[in-house]
């Protein structure tokens, strides 16, 4: 048995409980045990809440519930509220650890509790980080530069709400997730708000080494991206990756001045 003292599992929940088992499932199979794990349900529909009640027996989480779907900002933030642990590993339900995270994650937690400098370490992404320095391991530090020889807007994407490694006082430094606004806002602002407050995270250099991401026909994706975002017109692309390149840079330097 891996025994993570320190390290509380949250889970973030929306009408999918049989993703959220599988999640579950997978964790014991790794043979992890956490401090506590906390499920934080945003408004799901009668059936799914009744399986998450079922549930907490056979995998003995606390659940955070909520009368009606609020968000995903006020989801992690009712669900971090109630964890006590020094570290959180924040995990979101449709995502599943490979066998590889079971020592990984042990080298992860290893180097946050050797270098007080790091405020979180990231598992996967869709994209790589466009800037790494060789820390340890399969593990590099994140580097990121407002100056314009960095190029590409990806190097905002400094955070990210994927599988992640934070520190429990993560709020302290960064604020808290924004609430009652668009998914897609909630995780520019808590994007914005590391890289302005000099956040500090080490990447997997493998993207899809430690976890997949999995949503069936029966249990899919309950965000749903703008055609903006996800559409692959040629014109339209090289339009929105300049039009991002030109907005991240204009926010960060009038929000630092705010400072």
């Amino acid at each position: 048995m891996s025994t993570f003292s320190n390290v509380s599992l949250l889970i973030t929940h929306y009408n999918r409980s049989s993703s959220l088992e599988r999640l579950l499932l997978r964790f014991q199979e790794l043979d992890f045990n956490f401090h506590e794990i906390i499920v934080s349900d945003d408004g799901s529909k009668p059936e799914h809440l009744e399986r998450l009640v079922e549930m907490q027996s056979l995998y003995n989480y606390i659940l955070v519930t909520t009368i009606q779907n609020k968000g995903l900002g006020n989801n992690i933030n009712k669900g971090q509220d109630k964890v006590t642990a020094k570290y959180t590993l924040y995990v979101q339900e449709d995502f599943v650890p490979k066998d590889l995270f079971e020592t990984e994650f042990a080298v992860s937690l290893k180097l946050m509790e050797k270098d007080a400098r790091f405020d979180m370490v990231r598992y996967y992404a869709y994209f790589k980080y466009p800037y790494l320095k060789p820390y340890h391991g399969n593990f590099s530090e994140m580097i990121f530069s407002s100056w314009p020889w960095y190029t590409g807007y990806k190097k905002f994407y400094y955070y990210s709400d994927h599988p992640h490694l934070r520190r429990t006082n993560f709020y302290e430094k960064f604020g808290r997730y924004a609430e009652g606004i668009p998914v897609e806002r909630t995780e520019y602002r808590m994007m914005m708000s590391f890289i302005q407050k000099k956040g500090k995270a080490l990447f997997y250099n493998d993207i899809n080494g430690l976890f997949t991401q999995e949503n069936s026909s029966s249990e899919p994706s309950t965000v749903q991206r703008n055609y903006w975002r996800n559409t692959k017109n040629p014109l339209i692309v090289v339009i929105k990756h300049s039009y991002r390149y030109l907005k991240f840079h204009l926010d960060f330097h009038l929000q630092n001045k705010t400072i």
